[in-house]
């Protein structure tokens, strides 16, 4: 089986599990989190790597996000900045969306390249979440384990939370009219599963898990403390944990 023909097979097989999820209801799930969002004390704490040193610009997992996450055209939840450093600067593009593919860059700009990255972006699901706190109704919550959600019965599509978020993670979805953004797939975490991004990554440059958990790789990274975030001026206290961040990233 090819390459190309298995991914398309795997995205297909999202798609169908996101259905038979339905029949029990991502959105209910989230309803019932949010009734126990201050019960939970003593479970996972869930935190996400993105190795940058091994993201290659693929763009498998925003397609696999999409399909997994019924994504609407021209939004994303997550989506991965090519990052080219030269004297003159840092030029920036974007998979910004499902099965868009980057260009080399221009010759004079390799030419003068000082390094090259691929830099995965998603929601940060911080522990100290601006989306939170200016949140005028209580939609946006976190959740036991380290998730940051929205509850779509009370949402009003007033944008604060989208303004607050110094990440750009979050959008006004075209369909409800409610915020919306990257959930590390609860729906699938919830039923031990990894998120669709993480699933279809082909050099694991992004992986999941307990954090709290010494013996996993989530949480054997969390414990050397040689991760970075983005923007800690901000102090977020975010759950996104990069490996090899170059200081120019934004």
């Amino acid at each position: 089986m090819s390459a190309c023909k298995g991914r398309r097979t795997f995205l297909l097989d999202l798609v169908a599990g996101a259905v038979a999820l339905a029949a029990v209801g991502p959105i209910r799930l989230m309803a019932a989190t949010r009734k126990d969002a201050t019960s939970a004390k003593n479970g996972p704490e869930y935190a996400f790597v993105v190795d940058v040193s091994k993201c290659i610009g693929c763009g498998y997992c925003v397609e696999a996000c999409a399909a997994e996450n019924k994504v609407p055209v021209g939004s994303v939840r997550t989506w991965v900045e090519r990052y080219v450093a030269t004297d003159e600067g840092v030029h920036i593009e974007a998979i910004d969306k499902p099965g868009k593919q980057l260009s080399p860059p221009p010759e004079d700009v390799m030419k003068n390249a000082k390094w090259s990255a691929f830099i995965p972006k998603l929601c940060n699901h911080c522990e100290e979440a601006p989306c939170v706190q200016v949140c005028p109704v209580g939609a946006t919550f976190s959740a036991p384990g380290g998730f940051v959600l929205v509850d779509p019965d009370h949402c009003i599509g007033c944008g604060y939370c989208i303004q607050a978020c110094p990440y750009g993670v979050r959008f006004l979805n075209e369909e409800n009219r409610i915020a919306d953004k990257c959930t590390w797939c609860y729906h699938r975490v919830s039923r031990g599963l990894d998120p669709a991004c993480v699933t279809v990554c082909p050099t694991a440059a992004r992986t999941f898990g307990d954090r709290s958990d010494p013996n996993s790789h989530v949480g054997r990274i969390y414990a050397t403390d040689t991760w970075w975030t983005l923007k800690p001026e901000m102090h977020t206290r975010s759950r996104v944990m990069y490996l090899g961040l170059p200081r120019e990233v934004i």
